[in-house]
């Protein structure tokens, strides 16, 4: 395991961009370097020694001189390809595999390289043509990064991005492309480009060539397409031969990854995968400890796991089972990963990874290779059995639906039967009650527009198909991604026996049976361990995963996580809608159980993502740091501490919104009106609005600046629509209101308002038709038809109602939620007038502004209208809709629903209402 990087056609900067480089990837290769420089080619190597320690130093050079390798990796079947070579001529200066593909290079060409049977990636330099070939993998374990210039045929390439930034080469810039995909549907490392523009990965099993004739990439392996000829041949039936050919083939995939000069440890996390590893290990030093081939192992195997007391995603007691089992040839070593070491390996962790990765579950294996590097050099875990052996519960879908393709009935009928308890628990996540909230809610508009045609899909009803995505492009790359990053940054190298090409094709030639039979997933793993693990492992049904107790560490880093979320820098970038993820993850500190983290963990792993690599005078690890020097505990956000327009301070009741007044010279009565708009936090379904209120409304009296209200004069409190009918559940997110086709019909003919608001949208139509039935809909409709072509409009509300015209859509300018949901009007608002204006005469207030409260007036305002639906005042409505004409609570994300509304008079008589500015409409 090593790291190798180089470039091609930088002339005299090659040997300063190859030093750069390498001083890189120091911690893939602590135990020896060096370079080599020849025609336009630069390379350069990191070595941690594995095997041939004292002969297998890099780069190498065939003894005549016309091949030089790096390579990073390892390959098991070096041996046999040594004897084959040697067969034909082939001499060895060394026992190192290194040499063994610079000599199969040098006798086969890039043909050689699909027989090779493990992890690598490498790059040959040939002196006789100054061509460059590099080379990965059948299956992408080992990573191999490039960057390239099609003006001047420039190549740079490395085992990790930060070698190719090192360069210099070309300005780092993130791909907005990629960010899309991965908060959107979670995709990454499925294609061949990065999250860097510019920067892209070597496909599996593919060879690319650089010369100066240009770059060529082209696969050296038919594996997949094999793969799909085998699937589509009829499975060998299972049997218990086939039972016993598999273990024995496993067996085999595990021995020869225990090729080793430094020691050999297991990963293990208490699933069946890593346990089935660790107890094959185990089980062979118990039976034959004088076996050579177990040499690096040592008497007593070493086993690392992350383990988490009390919370729900511990495999703890797994884990024992095992030990319990093997309790003279392992020794444990258990890691307890914590909330407060999480947030202060956080950034190391982010930038370790290079890109954005799907949870926090890595850092559990980040924390193990940690404590393992101080025990052992190489660690075999179990990684790639769940995408070739279906282990996760969404594959029994793909192959109920495969069965009711094939009309295999009574197959389906059976495998239903036997994987109820799995089709229960998808179905009780599915309507589990948590708040899907779609991603695009808390994105950035333009941002999402720009990349509105991209598009994820995956194979829905073909087991073996399904397999093959997963295990090449949608599920096992990013896995192997993690691994390299978390093994490599600790200098340990990692081992993977279930990725081995021909115990895959194995398991393609037999039949799904095999895979799935009966609602039970990687059948044949879990029969083979029968007598080798115990039973509680090899019969599990609940599978965790290596993953992390992420709610509760968010909750125990929620300070620190929502500075984050409220600095500026995450308020600057081009992806979020900065206030809304601040609501969101506020109402997620009050609301633990509504959503999941995983959608915050992307928010957040961007932005860390950004900061560790583009932002050049960042300084991130001030909130970390100081969080996590502090005791953990859980914080939430008090609702009067909501964000402003800009997500800093909370705003002064006292002032107004960015952009608007505090004052207005009606044009209905003449008077003078000044407006104090009070900021909220988010008001949620069943809040005690009264208290909300009276709260309010002490808060405003206390701090009441002298001449901010003149002595007498009246005034009323104002408060919107939406949060009252949100309190009172009229309000749904959309994807929660399914439309019948009469909504879908109906909003057709609607205008759509440039916000949002109307019922120019199927879920606000089939608000308006619950709220007043659809016959009502359809008459006012007509109606409103028949008005335009007399060239009458509003015909359609006078029939409909006022009711239906407070129907508010998600409007875009709006904090979360109301940017993601539709509402009805509130229930009876007169009778919620007269409770609230109760509550304010009962609130801790000076007598004489008790005394001037004219009452409470339910308010729907916006940029486009006006509308009082209720109150217990006898002022006119036009007279207060007029006071509201220029949309003073600003309507946007300032989260200022309440409102203060002071009646100064006629202007010209004195009183304060002389200062105001007369409205105009621009």
């Amino acid at each position: 395991m090593c790291g190798i990087s180089g470039s091609y056609g930088f002339g005299a900067d090659t040997e300063d961009i190859a030093r750069r480089m390498n001083a890189c990837l120091a911690h893939r290769g602590p135990d020896g370097e060096g370079v080599f420089f020849s025609g336009r080619t630069g390379l350069a190597h990191r070595r941690l020694a594995i095997i041939d320690r004292a002969g297998g130093d890099q780069p190498m050079t065939t003894a005549d001189g016309r091949y030089t390798i790096i390579y990073n990796g390892e390959v098991y079947n070096y041996l046999e390809l040594r004897a084959e070579l040697e067969a034909a001529g082939r001499t060895f200066a060394t026992d190192s595999d290194t040499e063994v593909l610079l000599q199969a290079h040098a006798e086969w060409g890039t043909a050689a390289y699909d027989r090779f049977n493990g992890m690598f990636a490498f790059a040959i330099h040939d002196a006789e043509t100054d061509t460059l070939t590099i080379a990965r993998d059948h299956f992408g374990i080992k990573p191999l990064y490039y960057w390239t210039d099609e003006a001047t045929g420039r190549v740079l390439f490395g085992s990790e991005i930060r070698a190719l930034l090192a360069a210099e080469a070309f300005e780092a810039a993130p791909d907005d492309r990629a960010v899309y995909r991965y908060l959107k549907f979670r995709a990454h490392d499925d294609d061949d480009q990065t999250f860097f523009a510019g920067i892209k990965r070597l496909g599996a099993g593919q060879a690319m060539v650089v010369d100066a004739r240009g770059v060529r990439i082209e696969p050296f392996t038919r594996l997949q397409d094999e793969l799909r000829e085998i699937a589509s041949r009829p499975g060998r039936p299972y049997s218990e031969q086939v039972v016993d050919e598999y273990r024995e083939r496993f067996l085999e995939s595990v021995r020869m990854r225990l090729q080793s000069e430094v020691p050999v440890g297991t990963s293990l996390s208490g699933g069946l995968d890593s346990s089935a590893v660790a107890a094959v290990i185990a089980k062979h030093l118990r039976e034959q400890p004088q076996d050579e081939g177990y040499a690096a192992v040592g008497a007593r195997q070493n086993t690392f796991s992350a383990v988490f007391p009390n919370s729900r995603n511990d495999e703890e007691r797994y884990v024992d089972a095992l030990l319990s089992d093997y309790q003279g040839q392992i020794t444990a070593h258990k890691i307890l990963p914590s909330a407060t070491e999480f947030l202060q390996d956080l950034e190391d962790f982010v930038r370790t990874q290079e890109e954005p990765i799907i949870s926090s579950g890595p850092y559990a294996q980040y924390a193990v290779m940690r404590e393992a590097s101080e025990h052992v050099t190489v660690l075999l875990d179990g990684q790639g059995a769940d995408e070739m052996m279906a282990g996760y519960n969404p594959y029994f879908y793909v192959y109920l639906r495969q069965l009711r393709r094939q009309k295999r009935f009574k197959d389906l009928a059976s495998e239903m039967v036997g994987s109820r308890d799995i089709l229960r628990k998808l179905a009780r996540t599915k309507f589990s009650g948590r708040t899907s909230v779609p991603i695009e809610a808390l994105l950035n508009s333009g941002f999402v527009a720009a990349h509105a045609e991209e598009k994820v899909s995956s194979v829905q009803d073909d087991l073996k198909e399904r397999l093959l995505e997963d295990t090449f492009r949608s599920s096992l790359p990013s896995l192997l991604r993690y691994e390299d990053k978390n093994t490599m940054r600790f200098s340990i190298e990692g081992r993977v026996p279930f990725v081995d090409k021909e115990l895959l094709k194995f398991l393609f030639s037999l039949d799904e049976s095999a895979i799935i039979h009966d609602g039970w997933n990687k059948r044949i793993l879990r029969e083979s361990m029968f007598g080798i693990l115990p039973d509680m492992i090899s019969k599990r049904r609940n599978k965790i995963g290596f993953t992390t107790p992420e709610s509760e560490w968010f909750r125990n880093n929620a300070a620190a996580l929502r500075e984050i979320f409220a600095s500026d820098t995450f308020a600057s970038r081009p992806y979020f809608e900065s206030r809304s993820v601040l609501a969101m993850f506020d109402d997620y500190m009050a609301n633990p159980d509504k959503y999941g983290t995983l959608m915050f963990w992307r928010l957040l792993n961007v932005e860390l993502w950004m900061r560790a690599f583009f932002d050049q005078d960042a300084a991130p690890s001030a909130a970390i740091e100081g969080a996590a020097a502090s005791a953990p505990g859980v914080a939430t956000a008090e609702p009067d501490d909501a964000e402003g327009d800009d997500a800093e301070a909370p705003k002064s009741d006292y002032d107004p919104n960015p952009e608007k007044q505090l004052d207005l010279v009606s044009t209905v009565d003449g008077h003078a009106w000044r407006r104090f708009p009070l900021q909220t936090g988010l008001v949620g379904r069943g809040d005690d609005l009264e208290a909300l209120v009276r709260g309010h409304v002490e808060r405003f009296a206390a701090g009441l600046p002298a001449d901010a209200l003149p002595a007498g004069s009246p005034w009323y409190f104002v408060i919107s629509e939406k949060i009252v009918a949100i309190s009172q559940g009229r309000s749904w997110f959309t994807w929660e209101i399914t439309p019948r086709r009469s909504a879908k019909v109906l909003s057709r003919f609607v205008s759509r308002t440039p916000a949002g608001i109307g019922l120019g949208d199927p879920t606000t139509m089939e608000l308006a038709i619950r709220e007043v039935g659809l016959p009502r809909v359809v008459a006012a409709s007509a109606v409103g038809a028949a008005g335009k072509v007399i060239g009458k409009r509003g015909l359609f509300y006078q029939v409909v109602g006022n009711n239906v015209r407070a129907i508010d859509g998600p409007t875009v300018y709006s904090a979360f939620p109301s940017n993601v949901s539709a509402k009805l009007p509130p229930k009876d608002p007169d009778a919620v007038s007269a409770r609230l204006s109760a509550a304010i005469r009962a609130a801790d207030i000076p007598a004489e502004l008790r005394e001037s409260f004219a009452g409470t007036v339910v308010m729907d305002a916006n940029d486009i209208g006006r509308n009082v639906l209720g109150s217990d005042v006898q002022v006119a409505g036009d007279r207060l809709e007029a006071t509201f004409a220029d949309n003073p609570l600003g309507q946007g994300r300032q989260r200022t629903p309440l409102a203060i509304l002071v009646d100064l008079g006629e202007p010209g008589t004195g009183r304060p209402g002389d200062r105001a500015r007369r409205w105009t409409r621009l």
